[in-house]
């Protein structure tokens, strides 16, 4: 996403280039994680790094869908057009940054809009180096030449390793010019990924702005539902909000699950109708300039929820306190989840879900049953975000790695029960999730969205003065 920032001064004039896009950011935070990045591959012997942007996708005949750059990419350049590659070069001697993209095309900019080019994106974006697209195969022989490793996204698409062994073949071929050719490869997600992890003050600044307008979708959502509405009018109402304060897209396919729908984890928004005495359970968040929002809620249509609802409702929100109280500097990632688990155990026994002892269904896993998923995953560029849950020891064992400031995760704990003989009937086809984003704070953790509450006597009052606005 590029808008117009009036302190941004670009080295053409206005006469030369109409509405000129200019980085939504300042392009410091990309700079800084380029240099950052090479620093590792000069501790890694030094080497040439190649990453690519996502292709544009075709969704029927001529038309395709909406671009969405690679998140690597974007996470290294702030460059958000399509058909460009980043190239880096980093010895002891030697640090580079050069970007490979369209060319300028007033034709194309008729029908697709602006391309900044390779002159305007090297100064918009700072890089050293700027180079039309269809001259990569030409450079990157010349670029690969005489260094010891290449970096890149191993085995990571066809099309790129297709790529790679072509520059790697033309680079083999300069031999009798004296050049020699990367003799390693050291697989280049593994280093963004422990990058991306640790989220700097702008990655954060933009989550906390994706939280606040994903709640704000959710509330909406509470105060217009009613008996006799759809999922998909729902969703409507989520888009509206997301759109109507400058969120780009959703950051993930809306869950809008009413009734029994609920119970299926993955649930798309659909045409079920929202009937009287269900509960609605809606996973939504918007993406907002690149970053993403992932905020569960489950409320009853009418407003008001039942006793059993109730009951499984605030065992839910106890998980979610112990899980939030376990999310802290120094604690393993388990832990958050274990402690969630413990909760809703308890929870299943003192309902009649379960029969036995609290340790004997945690450690048979019995509890799985009604609680199949984990209690969060990594948030930022991509929902579901790049990080190694586990890490290595000083014995080379593989553990649950220490949560650190400014990782930033999900806490969502869930309970789903389905239709079935031994289990009580007045919770059949009852779905409840509820989910919050947490950055890892030097203290402990602060939950980003709760700008859209979690208690039920609250949920309640905003639902009954929603209805009460719309005259129900």
């Amino acid at each position: 996403m590029v808008r117009f920032l009036p302190s941004f001064k670009p080295f053409i004039t206005p006469s030369q280039f109409i509405n000129m896009p200019i980085p939504a950011q300042d392009i410091t935070p990309f700079r800084e994680r380029r240099e950052r990045l090479m620093q590792q591959m000069r501790e890694l012997g030094g080497g040439v790094a190649i990453l690519p942007t996502a292709p544009e996708v075709m969704r029927n005949r001529d038309a395709d869908f909406p671009y969405r750059h690679d998140s690597n990419f974007y996470y290294l350049t702030g460059f958000p057009e399509p058909e460009a590659w980043l190239v880096l070069i980093a010895d002891q001697n030697n640090a580079r940054s050069i970007l490979f993209c369209r060319d300028k095309d007033q034709t194309r900019e008729i029908w697709d809009g602006y391309r900044f080019g390779p002159e305007a994106a090297a100064e918009a974006f700072g890089f050293d180096e700027a180079w039309p697209v269809a001259e990569l195969d030409a450079k990157l022989p010349q670029l690969m030449a005489n260094q010891a490793t290449l970096f890149a996204p191993l085995a990571h698409s066809a099309n790129l390793d297709r790529h790679l062994r072509r520059w790697l073949d033309a680079t083999r071929m300069r031999v009798r010019a004296g050049d020699s050719a990367p003799e390693r490869s050291v697989d280049l997600l593994g280093l963004l990924a422990e990058m991306r992890l640790i989220k700097d003050d702008s990655e954060l600044a933009l989550l906390r702005r994706a939280g606040e307008i994903s709640a704000a979708g959710h509330l909406r959502a509470m105060r217009c539902a009613k008996p006799g509405l759809r999922e998909y009018h729902l969703e409507a109402e989520l888009l509206h909000e997301f759109r109507w304060h400058g969120a780009q897209a959703v950051a993930y396919n809306s869950i809008v699950a009413a009734g029994a729908n609920a119970c299926v984890l993955h649930y798309r928004a659909g045409d079920t109708e929202l009937r009287d005495g269900d509960l609605l359970l809606i996973d939504a968040g918007c993406e907002y300039d690149s970053y993403a929002g992932d905020i569960t809620r489950t409320f009853p249509i009418n407003g008001r929820y039942t006793g059993p609802q109730r009951a499984l409702y605030d065992l839910t929100v106890a998980a979610q306190e112990a899980a939030i109280a376990a999310t802290r500097p120094g604690a393993s990632w388990n832990e958050p989840h274990e402690a969630a688990v413990r909760v809703l155990a308890q929870g299943m026994l003192d309902e009649k879900l379960l029969t036995g002892s609290l340790d004997s269904v945690i450690e048979s896993g019995e509890y799985s049953r009604f609680y199949m998923h984990r209690t969060g995953h990594w948030l930022g560029l991509d929902v579901h975000d790049v990080g190694d849950y586990r890490s290595r020891d000083d014995n080379g064992e593989r553990r649950w790695r220490a949560l650190e400031p400014g990782m930033v995760l999900t806490i969502e704990p869930g309970i789903y029960v389905r239709p079935a003989d031994d289990v009580p009937a007045e919770f059949w086809n009852i779905g409840i999730r509820t989910e919050d984003d947490a950055v890892v704070t030097a203290n402990g953790c602060e939950l980003i969205t709760r700008d859209v509450p979690v208690a039920a006597d609250e949920i309640e009052a905003i639902m009954r003065d929603g209805q009460l606005k719309r005259g129900a």
